[in-house]
């Protein structure tokens, strides 16, 4: 007796039926984080937005109805006097300027750091990156007579390169500390594989390992820029002249002793907002390409 195999039909009356995937049902914990993180982003949210309904009240509306109410007109002569009165356009350039360069010359700083450091294998390179650490957490407070002495002594005092100097190194030392990391885990055969094709360690730096960190160093590029974008206190006490404020500290010329306008303030915040919001939405797809390029490998 011989056995037949018929090969199945594939008609609309025969067709196969695929099992359905009924989708996970949430449990008890999983309603409670989903609740507890709409509670933390409306926590973030509320001063954004208190911030965005004051730049837009004028002070009798603020004066009659609190930082709650909505304004009863849009009123931008704060946004204008703010404007106009510290000469918004140089402080933003001076900002950018100073975060754009920092950003670039740590990541830099950096890189090359690490590179000496993580896969050069340095002696003694668990000290060096002990001191980097001990650097990234010396107070602001503690390095500002001896930055203000040495820069005094060179001339560079109320000048946007020391700001630009003292932010490289101090960004650069979070970041080698990072990237060490990284790259004492870049694998060895890569490296030998270069070696043998005749590259030298800088062809190997250049071709190999910083195309290869690339999502990483984006990270870091958008940080850094982020995070001296919002230093206020040494842009502060080493930019006194009023042609080389950044954004922050012009938010201070609006403070009186005994007066501030809170609209103007508010309407001051706004626009030293805005920039960085818009460079971060901007780079949103880099940064979430990073993180998760760098938590996946």
């Amino acid at each position: 007796m011989t056995a037949t195999l018929q090969r199945p039909s594939t008609g609309a009356g025969n067709a196969v039926l695929k099992p359905h995937r009924q989708k996970p049902r949430r449990t008890v914990g999983d309603w409670i984080l989903l609740i507890a993180v709409i509670l933390v982003a409306a926590l973030i949210a509320v001063p954004f937005l208190i911030i965005l309904v004051n730049s837009f009240k004028s002070p009798s509306d603020y004066a009659n109805g609190g930082p709650l109410s909505l304004p009863s007109n849009i009123y931008l002569d704060g946004i204008v006097n703010f404007w106009q009165r510290v000469n918004f356009p140089e402080k933003l350039w001076n900002s950018f300027f100073i975060s754009g360069t920092v950003a670039v010359f740590a990541v830099i700083v950096s890189v090359f750091n690490a590179y000496a450091i993580g896969i050069g294998r340095v002696k003694g390179r668990v000290w060096v990156l002990v001191l980097f650490m001990i650097a990234n957490t010396l107070p602001q407070e503690a390095m500002l007579y001896p930055l203000y002495f040495m820069f005094k002594q060179v001339g560079l005092y109320d000048n946007v390169w020391s700001v630009i100097i003292i932010f490289t190194v101090v960004q650069s030392a979070f970041g080698t500390y990072l990237l060490s990391a990284v790259f004492g885990t870049f694998p060895k055969e890569i490296i030998e594989a270069a070696s043998l094709d005749g590259a030298t360690r800088w062809q190997i730096l250049l071709r190999v390992i910083v195309p290869i960190s690339r999502p990483t160093l984006s990270v870091l590029l958008i940080f850094f820029f982020i995070w001296t974008w919002n230093e206020f206190l040494i842009p502060l006490t080493f930019l006194v002249s009023n042609a080389n404020q950044t954004v922050p500290v012009a938010i201070t010329a609006l403070q009186g002793d005994r007066l501030m306008d809170v609209t103007t303030t508010s309407a001051s915040a706004l626009l030293g907002l805005i920039p960085t919001l818009i460079f971060f939405l901007i780079f949103q797809r880099t940064l979430t390409r990073g993180i998760t390029v760098g938590s996946t490998k």
